[in-house]
């Protein structure tokens, strides 16, 4: 049978639910981080690409460059940046220790095609102290002005080259500015981990930087650290809090349920209170209210007119039971008449067995069941029986394991009913040339009473009804007496009444055994 809890579903589901959501905001979160921290390094590698392709470096400068910039992320890892320069003809100027080949962003250059400046044909590369281009032969030096006073009384001194044929040269700085192409950055993967590379070309130089991802990673680690903390930890706040929040919703239900365990045929008097109750559980308090109104009302009604019913009829077949046996006297011996009589007194004997355990029936179903308790020897009324038993039944073998002196507190009547009907069962139901058995302990401040009998295996259908008013056992078992389904319905209700039980003993093979508790207190005088 598996274990259904409507809790447990809950706690769950709520678990499930904000496992989800959380694990979606996190998983969100995570990516929205990693990707702000890509565009924070891929703005840097921009810019220092612009910044380093701008104008011509000396050779020593990207030594020095790529210690400053690697000491730049040198408290997040080390070796997280290398480096790649080379001249226009591909020509490797300086390459960082830690460049690898598969970091080679050869196919990654973008090969400018060169400005065609006419005024600068086959301009070199620039050195650190550019000097200024010889002029061609064909054009006049030039000349420094004399100074000349101006207008505004001002003194001028003017270097410029006079060319009368051709417009004036540009300034030397615009002659370094050179047209930059910076490709777009991609991730390469390589032994040592995962690389975001960036590469910028000019007419004069390639240049290409690599920073290792890495650093994002050992930065998300902690977010990471954080996340697996929180989310377990946030899931089981959420299913203790929903446990305890479904088990406060309820409450009403388990409320209802103690009450439908406190009914019986004495307590069809219970009810649940509605008040206090929230809105979802109103209607089936009331409707629980409702039927047990409408059960108590049937109930009553049924148990009065049992009761009434079994008394009317007490006082008629008494008188009509006293007519027979008179007439019976006063008829001849033998006749027909006699025998006739003789069996209208037997169906009004049987009549008035029915009627008064009837009307027990139906004071044990009130909770009125009058007993009269007095001390009792429990094994006398034993040894009584017995005696029975051989008279009606002499055939039978009789096996007796009775305590001495077994006091008990009830009302001897109704007890002696109870074992006539376990004894006048034992003697219907037996085998022939079969055996009866009866068998006394004590148990934890009881008395039980085993009678046995051989008898045909009862089916498990007719176990479970044993009990029931009026249920008569398949009739192949039984051997033609006479029984109307009463007496073990009643001796249960008076053991019950003694604060005892009657019970059919479940494990037996080729017998039947009833036990019949009793409990042992003798009340103080």
């Amino acid at each position: 049978m598996k274990l259904r809890s409507f809790r447990f579903r809950i706690a769950l589901l709520s678990a499930l639910l904000a496992g989800t959501a959380i694990a979606g905001f996190s998983g969100v979160t995570y990516l929205l981080f990693y990707q702000s921290k890509l565009n924070t390094i891929d703005n840097e590698i921009k810019d220092q690409l612009l910044r380093e392709s701008s104008v011509p470096r000396p050779l020593n400068h990207w030594q020095i460059y790529e210690q400053h910039r690697s000491a730049f992320f040198e408290d997040r890892m080390q070796n997280a940046i290398a480096l790649l320069v080379q001249d226009r003809d591909g020509k490797t100027i300086y390459q960082s220790n830690n460049w690898q080949t598969a970091l080679n962003p050869a196919p990654l250059f973008v090969n400018l095609t060169e400005p065609k400046l006419s005024n600068l044909p086959n301009l070199p590369l620039p050195s650190l102290n550019p000097t200024l281009p010889t002029p061609p032969p064909d054009r006049p030096p030039p000349r420094l002005l004399q100074n000349r006073e101006s207008t505004t009384g001002t003194t001028e001194n003017r270097f410029a080259a006079r060319l009368p044929d051709r417009p004036a040269p540009r300034p030397l700085e615009e002659a370094f500015k050179s047209p930059q192409v910076i490709s777009s950055l991609i991730t390469s993967k390589t032994p040592t981990g995962i690389w975001r590379l960036g590469t910028a070309s000019t007419p004069y130089i390639k240049i290409a930087i690599a920073v290792n991802l890495g650093i994002i990673d050992r930065e998300m680690s902690t977010i990471q650290k954080v996340f697996l903390i929180a989310i377990p930890l946030t899931l089981l706040l959420m299913m203790v809090g929903a446990w305890f929040l479904s088990g406060g919703a309820l409450k009403p239900v388990k409320h209802l349920t103690e009450t439908i365990r406190r009914v019986n045929a004495k307590g069809l008097s219970q009810r649940t209170s509605v008040t206090d109750l929230d809105i979802e559980f109103v209607e089936l308090a009331q409707v629980f209210n409702q039927m047990m109104e409408r059960l108590e009302r049937s109930f009553l009604q049924a148990s009065r007119f049992s009761a009434d019913a079994a008394h009317e009829l007490k006082t008629p077949l008494a008188i009509l039971q006293g007519e027979l046996e008179l007439a019976l006297q006063n008829t001849e011996t033998g006749s027909t008449m006699q025998q006739t009589l003789s069996n209208l007194l037997d169906e009004v004997c049987r009549l008035s067995s029915i009627t008064r355990k009837l009307l027990l029936l139906s004071l044990a179903d009130a909770g009125k069941m009058s007993i009269q308790k007095t001390e009792l020897n429990f094994s006398q009324i034993l040894y009584e029986i017995t005696e029975d038993i051989e008279i009606l039944a002499p055939e039978l073998s009789l096996k007796l394991d009775i305590l001495p002196d077994l006091k008990i507190w009830g009302d001897r009547e109704l007890l002696t009913q109870v074992l006539q009907n376990l004894m006048n069962n034992a003697i219907k139901y037996n085998l022939t040339g079969g055996w009866i058995r009866i068998e006394t302990k004590v148990k934890n401040n009881s008395l039980l009473v085993t009678i046995s009998n051989s008898s045909h295996d009862i089916p498990l259908s007719d176990r479970d009804r044993l009990f029931d008013r009026f249920h008569r056992a398949d009739p192949a078992r039984n051997r033609g007496l006479e029984g109307f389904g009463l007496g073990l319905s009643l001796s249960r209700e008076i053991a019950r009444a003694h604060n005892g039980n009657l019970q059919l003993e479940t494990s037996t093979q080729g017998f039947t055994s009833f036990t019949l508790t009793m409990p042992r207190s003798i009340p103080q005088r």
